[in-house]
């Protein structure tokens, strides 16, 4: 069941905000986001299980520990999924490491669905890489540094996946490319900031981008609707390609 949007849900589900049962006795039960099995004492009347780990974790590290276990194929919908939870605020430099982490997430998902196992290793290093990146980007980058995170960590992503130094030749220009690539749709987009559009947005871009340089077949949802305008006070509405009308 997907996670009801938007809301700080502190005292019932951390997921949807329904109410907690409490079992006589303990079970097996599978996190809704890392997906580690362990024995739970709980878990809320629509059926969601929320491990220690996870409530506790800030957005980035659940953002990490999501995109590592995961096995989605699909960014745009791993992105949204993690949308959802109460750490992941309307607008936030969290999400300038959902672009990269969701986006290698479905990289090496694809890879090691088409027969490299050894590539399960190479994808939570690479994870873990793109948060340290990430965080060096702060809240506000997009109006105060002319350059939205998001297009920035389409840019991370592509030079983790390409291995791109200063120094790289071929490398350094597709991670140069996919960033201005996504920042001039962004641009496009108008302002003020989303960070819900500017992640879509970021990821449209360097899906089709990802697939046509190195040889890989991640899905693009071009119908993606929002589902979190009626917490931003600052949305488009019907300007905005994303908005549910």
């Amino acid at each position: 069941m997907m996670a009801a949007p938007g809301k700080d849900h502190k005292q019932d589900c951390f997921v949807c905000g329904e109410e907690i049962i409490y079992f006589s006795e303990r079970e097996k039960l599978q996190c809704y986001y890392c997906r580690d099995v362990v024995m739970a004492d709980s878990q809320c009347r629509a059926g969601h299980f929320v491990c220690d780990k996870c409530h506790s974790s800030s957005a980035m590290v659940l953002i990490e520990r999501y995109c590592i276990r995961t096995q989605y194929p699909d960014p745009l919908k791993m992105a949204v999924e993690l949308m959802h939870s109460s750490s992941v605020k309307m607008h936030g430099a969290e999400h300038h490491l959902l672009v990269p982490a969701t986006l290698l997430a479905a990289y090496y998902n694809y890879l090691v669905k088409k027969g490299h196992p050894e590539k399960i290793s190479e994808k939570e290093k690479k994870i873990r890489e793109a948060r340290l990146r990430a965080e060096k980007v702060s809240s506000g980058f997009c109006g105060f540094y002319g350059t939205c995170g998001a297009a920035i960590g389409a840019g991370i992503f592509i030079s983790l996946v390409s291995g791109a130094t200063p120094v790289s030749v071929q490398e350094w220009k597709l991670s140069n490319t996919i960033t201005s690539r996504c920042l001039h749709s962004i641009a496009c987009a108008g302002g003020p900031r989303c960070c819900k559009r500017d992640t879509f947005l970021a990821i449209q871009e360097t899906i089709p981008f990802v697939n046509k340089h190195f040889d890989v077949e991640i899905p693009l949802d071009a119908d993606i609707r929002c589902q979190f305008s009626q917490y931003n006070r600052e949305c488009l509405k019907d300007a905005c390609q994303f908005f549910d009308r």
